[in-house]
């Protein structure tokens, strides 16, 4: 069986490792390349919400991942989620936005589902996900929405110690509340790390592994 190739597009250069060590554990017979436009992001935090001119830009990276040979298509950051699902009706091949299966193990797991961000462009999308997939799956769900208000701000002037005690203290209260916890964002995935099995309570669930997890089903 001829070796199946994963384009991965992102719009950070700093996720290129994480997901090169996600592939190496569970993908290791899949070849991959990398497709980084950070504009996408900032773009998109700039204006407070995904524009149709970036939207019209990601489904050309799709296209351009399928003709540079990809069988299956990751992109790797929520706030441009809805647009991937447009490409996803574009593309020739499987296209997936990162958090679709953590979405879909979300609304498995528990009724009340949390949702952390440290950015209203993510928050939004990655909440109405959560809220279709439970209508995809006809199951009904209570969702709670957390922005954790100035640590995306400080995590970008370098401050990496307040961010990571904003997000702490915003999933240790969230615990309390939800049956299971989402990260609308994979940069928080350390923070999970810091916490006490006492502390969390719930589980927490990050897009990236979950994906990764998704597509080792899909890919075989």
């Amino acid at each position: 069986m001829a070796q199946k190739t994963l384009g991965l597009i992102h719009t950070s250069a700093t996720l290129v490792p994480v997901f090169a060590e996600l592939v190496s554990k569970y993908l290791p017979n899949v070849k991959t390349f990398n497709i980084v436009d950070d504009s996408l992001i900032k773009n998109t935090i700039a204006r407070g919400t995904l524009t149709p001119d970036t939207s019209k830009r990601v489904v050309n990276y799709a296209a351009s991942a399928q003709e540079a040979g990809a069988d299956y298509i990751l992109f790797t950051c929520s706030s441009i989620g809805p647009a991937v699902e447009t490409a996803a009706t574009l593309t020739g091949v499987p296209v997936l936005r990162v958090d679709q299966p953590m979405a879909d193990k979300a609304v498995a797991t528990g009724k009340k589902i949390g949702v952390v961000a440290t950015l209203s462009t993510t928050l939004n999308p990655t909440s109405d996900l959560v809220r279709r997939r439970a209508l995809v799956a006809g199951k009904e769900i209570e969702l709670k929405a957390v922005l954790c208000e100035g640590a995306f701000e400080a995590l970008m002037s370098g401050d990496a110690a307040t961010h990571d005690k904003k997000v702490s203290d915003a999933l240790k209260q969230l615990a309390n509340e939800v049956d299971v916890i989402v990260l609308a964002q994979a940069s928080m995935a350390r923070v999970v790390d810091t916490l006490t099995e006492a502390e969390k309570k719930v589980p927490i669930l990050a897009s990236p592994p979950v994906a990764m997890e998704y597509l080792k089903t899909l890919i075989g």
